[in-house]
């Protein structure tokens, strides 16, 4: 899992909260002051500039929403196992 965060941003601590609490490995890009960064994120992700960006398995997921969404309907584990 690859997870792109921006400090103070609720969402993206909810979404590592998720992964920890499923003991998912993760690899965080912090794109705060990171401009260079985030231009790589926003190509990733389809233009898109908010954050969290999600990625599992090279397979873009979307944001916080979107992960608690595939974690609740068993989708997510799917995903992983790819």
């Amino acid at each position: 899992v690859e997870i792109y965060t921006a400090d103070f941003c609720g969402y993206c601590h909810r979404a590592i909260q998720l992964l920890k609490s499923r003991n998912i490995e993760y690899t965080q890009y912090d794109v705060t002051l990171d401009t260079a960064g985030r231009r790589a994120m926003e190509k990733r992700a389809s233009g898109r500039t908010s954050v969290p960006q999600i990625f599992i398995n090279g397979t873009y997921i979307g944001g916080s929403d979107e992960l608690v969404r595939i974690a609740l309907n068993g989708r997510l584990n799917e995903l992983l196992a790819n």
